[in-house]
């Protein structure tokens, strides 16, 4: 493990612990929990040693928690708080109160779990949110299972709200039970302690095995009740293309108040629940851990048809479920919110359970959407150890309301930065995988979209692709756009990866530099094939897609200065790339009732970085010009008003432009990127 410079001792320890324990989803969720140490260290301004305790700060993840994740406070100064707590109707106030416990700059800002750390003496501390330990903090007899299962090893806590009083709970059990090692925290998680960081580590992972070892040894076979015949799961091809059908569907339902990317889950665990009896009751309880539902919502929108139910009532069904959810979350809202209360942040679902097919989650970007699939995972893990033993009891819903609400929360979100351009945008660009295309996806992923990189090339896609980030950004597909079925199969592809598509690049391309004598049909039809009708099919497939989602979008034509001038040498690529210009404004009329925006952009003399001009093009074009082939791209400049040669990321600025919410009203439109060409003036 490499360690940030200057990172030594114990917080190298601490790191070192925190990314082991991070890592094991069987140890906690995502940026659940924390862990901290406390040591010696000096003071710059006495020189004296002062007890420091670095925790891991609001946000993160411990899984690649680095030094810059940690706050750093002063445990004398922190401890002395216990003297002005104003009791649990204001802890709260402690929060701001932390800022004057930092060391020095402090680090990362202090989490609401920061006195669970410092008040509790050991000096070192974890804190996590295991499935297995979930499972007896929301059963109904959490404390006699707690007590069956660990002895007086482990404590059984009640539920309180995490913060300064949970703090001095954790403290006061540790003083009063010196033989334990930790705690479960009832309808929240566990916490452990230990001497040495390896010995808090090792009380960790023996909380967590011996309670998975306990629900395995005691546990009820099929606590979710059996399986009902109509919900089994589809096979895998009829499951995903059912779940490539109603994507878009979900993604704009659940994109009402806000718009929203998408992650689809078909693992065993999720397809199993949905297939049991007991799928709406146990869902209906909700999660449990705050982690849970602060990503889930309170609840998920379940759909209860057979599997095998046909397309058109299951998306009718939706429709009416998604209402009544609308419904529903507004009045569990009105029921608790307070004059204090920041405002409903939307009445959506989070997660979307459909029998046979799968789970459906959603979130501002692809992370949080997956991450939202995987904590509705965990909530599965902990209803299913819990009803396995006990009954699955999570917090009330009024607890819950004052965790999802909570203005400590609401103050996190309001720190986050604002989100990029296109974020929540959905891409897909043909001919990705070089040239224009990937600078094409190179700007649109910088602007915060979602990418799927489509080339006839495999490989360049996936180069393309990995250069802009992990599959939470951009996902790489080989289509040849010439081939209907090969772009249904790219498309259906894209939507199960993001959960729709916003915004369409048709930059698939080539040409062949021939005279008219020398044209032959072969050439002609290839050309044709691959710009008019490749544009064509990936037209249609994407709208019948935007259609669905009802959120309106954009496709944007890569065309050619050459669609509107003549010249030599040029019978077949010119007459295709008229064909495109003029289904650019096809297509504007008939999609715009839609929503759908319909532009070009018309570039000249693209030669470095271009795929066509590398493959033949450009020597053709510098013979017919009486240039060298490397100065194709100075003479093009020369020819043109602004004496400027166009480059790849002068297109994609214009797609990027014609995409954004500066030009919302505009369609229909041709933007010529050529430097100015007066011939090529558009009339």
């Amino acid at each position: 493990m490499t360690l940030p410079s200057g990172t030594v001792g114990p917080v190298a320890e601490l790191l070192e612990r925190s990314n082991r324990l991070g890592a094991d989803p069987r140890n906690t969720n995502y940026a659940g929990g924390n862990t901290s140490v406390k040591a010696l260290a000096p003071d710059p301004v006495t020189g004296e040693n002062t007890e420091l305790m670095w925790v891991k700060g609001s946000g993160g993840d411990l899984g690649t928690l680095k030094e810059v994740g940690l706050a750093v406070l002063r445990l004398d100064r922190l401890r002395a708080l216990v003297g002005v707590y104003p009791g649990e109707e204001r802890e709260d106030e402690m929060v701001a109160a932390f800022d004057f416990c930092l060391h020095g700059r402090g680090g990362a800002a202090p989490s609401i779990d920061t006195a669970m750390h410092g008040l509790v003496v050991s000096p070192h501390v974890d804190h996590l949110h295991p499935d297995a330990g979930i499972a007896f903090a929301t059963a109904a007899d959490g404390e006699q299972l707690t007590k069956a299962c660990f002895g007086e090893r482990v404590v059984w806590v009640p539920w309180r709200r995490p913060g300064f009083q949970l703090g001095l709970d954790i403290a006061a059990v540790q003083r009063d039970n010196p033989d334990a090692i930790g705690t479960i925290l009832g309808g929240h998680g566990m916490t452990a302690w230990g001497e040495s960081s390896a010995a808090c580590e090792a009380n960790s992972l023996e909380i967590i095995s011996t309670a998975q070892a306990y629900l395995d040894a005691h546990g009820k076979h099929e606590p979710f009740g059996r399986v009902d015949p109509g919900r089994v799961p589809l096979a895998e091809d009829a499951r995903h293309e059912r779940a490539a059908a109603i994507f878009p569907l979900l993604r704009g339902l659940a994109s009402s108040d806000a718009r929203q990317v998408g992650h689809y889950t078909d693992s065993e665990v999720v397809l199993d629940f949905c297939s049991r009896e007991r799928l709406g009751e146990l869902a209906r309880r909700g999660t449990s851990c705050p982690d849970h539902f602060l990503r889930t919502k309170v609840r998920p929108l379940v759909v209860e048809l057979d599997a095998e139910v046909p397309l058109q009532e299951l998306v009718a069904n939706i429709r009416e479920l998604h209402s009544a959810y609308r419904d529903e979350y507004r009045s569990y809202y009105e029921r608790y919110a307070t004059p204090d209360s920041p405002p409903m942040r939307g009445a959506d679902p989070a997660i979307v359970l459909v029998p046979g097919v799968g789970m459906f989650s959603f979130g501002k970007d692809k992370q949080t959407a997956r991450v939202a699939g995987e904590f509705y995972v965990n909530a599965i893990n902990v209803m299913h150890g819990a009803e396995s033993v006990s009954s699955y009891r999570p917090i009330d819903e009024s607890e819950k309301f004052r965790i999802e609400y909570w203005e400590l929360e609401e103050q996190k979100l309001r720190r986050m930065p604002a989100p990029k351009l296109l974020a929540t945008r959905i891409a897909l660009v043909t001919g990705g995988g070089s040239g224009i295309g990937a600078a094409t996806a190179r700007r649109l992923a910088k602007e915060g979209a979602c990418v799927v990189v489509v080339d006839l090339n495999a490989e360049h896609a996936t180069s393309v692709a990995g250069e802009l980030g992990g599959s939470d950004v951009a996902v790489a597909l080989a289509a040849d756009v010439t081939s209907e079925a090969e772009i249904a199969a790219a498309v259906r592809a894209a939507v199960l990866a993001f959960g729709g598509i916003d915004l369409v690049v048709n930059n698939a391309g080539l040409s062949i530099s021939k005279s008219l004598l020398e044209t032959t049909a072969e050439v002609w039809d290839l050309q044709h094939a691959v710009m008019a009708k490749g544009s064509f099919l990936v037209s249609r497939e994407t709208a019948r897609v935007m259609i669905d989602q009802g959120l309106g979008g954009d496709i944007v034509y890569i065309v050619s200065k050459n669609s509107v001038f003549a010249g030599p040498n040029n019978v077949a690529y010119g007459a295709t790339k008229a064909d495109q210009a003029h289904q650019v404004r096809l297509l504007a009329a008939e999609l715009g009732a839609f929503g759908i925006k319909v532009n070009g952009v018309n570039p000249d003399g693209v030669v470095r970085g271009s795929g066509i001009f590398a493959a033949g093009w450009g020597a053709q074009r510098a013979a017919v010009y009486g240039v060298e082939e490397e100065k194709l791209g100075e003479y093009y400049a020369q020819r043109t008003l602004l004496k400027r040669e166009v480059l790849p990321e002068h297109v994609a600025n214009a797609v990027f432009v014609l995409a954004s919410s500066e030009l919302s009203h505009t369609t229909g439109l041709h933007v010529p990127v050529d430097a100015g060409v007066a011939a090529a003036f558009l009339r």
